[in-house]
């Protein structure tokens, strides 16, 4: 009995992680390529530097640039399902790190209910089903793996983690906090280990810096005083709503909704909480200190860069918030180990609060469904007039209905096809479609077939009548 309750927690793991790949599968066999995806596919299609290495959204993206050209070279673009397949092992396998670096701290059991809310974090559902978030989720899953390196203290580990902060710099900006944490920690061991173990942020700060003279200083920025001076809301906001949301009493970040009085109450009870333990129990671990650095820096970025669609709020900085905060928590609560009975009970809490996150889930798999239809709707329009359509016609948000298709114009899109193949619907598919997606496709097809009316002599058989022919 006593070894069952010793490999229980290992075992629950692995379960939760194959009903969460499961269902991320399920919830995602009927999506396709989405939005930020379609700048790689249509604007980089060719494995250049350039390519490369030119920011999207202000963010150097080399390696989901790179991820996604290799995926699409070995399997085409008739199915998104490799790069979901892609998303689902990032996500795993930030699950399990964040498993490892909570189960130093507090334990087994308290690590298990830390990665299956993660798993089933409902409101962060931009980043568990939609394969461009591992602009995000990178960083997370290659920012846990640093810091559990430099925990190692040794010459392999420190290698490991310069490799590593390489890799979370190169999937987006959020590799920046983590560079913060890593100078941290460093500075955290014996002065007389910092200049050797320098290399470990010094060697990806000069590649960055090197990017950002080339290519990242031409990158578009949100940046204001007025952001700034806004920024400690928004940093309490996001904060609030990534509480509430752990435990399932969080905002609907479906319709923009924000509602934080959950999460600003479980906030003010856990520092009454925590407060008291360290009346009784004084000092923090200095492991707090790396991960609190790097939480702070990724908030007050994001504040600073706040913009429509960046709301404090918004699924994806939830997903992080989320990761930072269960962290946190682990090295405040370092050294706790709760009763049987304990854990029983927030055993029961944690399920408890994956059922409103799931319905989150699943409403966020309605929008992208909703995205899937137009977007599948609109290339097949184009496809269909492929022969006559403009090669500099774009599917921009008045024609396509829709903000979410980037860069998609039509020559660069059928070359890709001839090359790639295409998940667009076929025509039959397209007459089997929801309303809503069979009119959009009228609607570009007008557009990208323009008529007009004209005077063609005897197309009726009389000497001079007025007939529709293509423009």
């Amino acid at each position: 009995m006593e070894r069952l309750w010793r490999d229980a927690p290992y075992l629950l793991l692995a379960a939760a992680m194959a009903a969460a790949a499961a269902t991320i599968l399920v919830l995602t066999s009927e999506l396709t390529f989405l939005q930020d995806t379609w700048e790689f596919l249509i604007s980089r299609q060719e494995l250049t530097v350039d390519n490369l290495l030119r920011p999207h959204n202000e963010h150097l993206v080399v390696f989901p640039a790179l991820i996604q050209w290799v995926l699409i070279e070995l399997f085409g673009m008739s199915s998104a399902l490799p790069e979901y397949l892609l998303l689902v092992a990032f996500l795993l396998g930030t699950a399990g790190l964040l498993f490892v670096y909570v189960e130093r701290r507090v334990g087994p059991w308290l690590a298990l209910f830390a990665a299956v809310l993660l798993l089933g974090f409902g409101p962060g559902w931009e980043a568990l089903l939609w394969p461009f978030e591992i602009t995000f989720v990178g960083p997370l899953f290659f920012g846990i793996a640093m810091l559990l390196a430099l925990e190692r203290e040794d010459r392999l580990g420190d290698l490991a983690a310069c490799v590593f902060l390489v890799l979370a710099l190169g999937f987006s900006g959020l590799g920046l906090p983590f560079g913060l944490a890593a100078a941290v920690a460093i500075l955290l061991g014996p002065r007389r280990t910092w200049l050797r173990r320098s290399y470990v942020v010094a060697v990806p700060a000069v590649l960055f810096a090197v990017w950002y003279l080339g290519w990242g200083h031409e990158a578009a920025t949100h940046i204001s005083l007025e952001n700034m001076l806004e920024a400690p809301r928004f940093v309490a906001e996001a904060v609030a709503a990534a509480t509430g949301s752990l435990v399932g009493l969080g905002t609907n970040p479906i319709d923009g909704s924000t509602s934080p009085t959950w999460g600003v109450a479980i906030l003010v009870a856990l520092v009454v909480v925590l407060g008291y333990r360290q009346l009784r129990r004084p000092g923090f671990y200095p492991g707090l200190w790396p991960i609190a650095a790097a939480a702070g820096a990724s908030w007050f970025l994001t504040a600073f860069n706040a913009a429509p669609g960046r709301e404090a709020a918004s699924s994806r900085y939830q997903y992080v918030a989320a990761v930072f905060l269960l962290m946190i928590l682990a090295n405040l609560l370092r050294g706790a180990r709760p009763s049987r009975p304990a854990i029983a009970l927030m055993g029961v809490l944690t399920l408890v609060a994956l059922g409103p996150n799931l319905v989150v889930l699943a409403q966020g798999r309605d929008t992208l469904e909703q995205q899937a239809v137009l977007t599948q709707a609109d290339t097949a329009a184009i496809e269909i007039a492929q022969r006559h359509v403009d090669p500099a016609f774009q599917l921009s948000p008045e024609v396509a209905g829709t903000t979410t298709l980037v860069d998609v114009v039509a020559g660069p899109y059928l070359e890709a096809v001839e090359e790639h193949g295409s998940d667009a619907y076929t025509e039959a598919e397209l007459l089997a479609a929801p309303d809503y997606g069979r009119r959009q496709a009228d609607v570009v097809l007008a557009q990208a077939l323009p008529l007009s009316t004209a005077v063609t002599r005897g197309a009726f058989g009389g000497g001079g009548a007025a007939g529709c022919v293509p423009a």
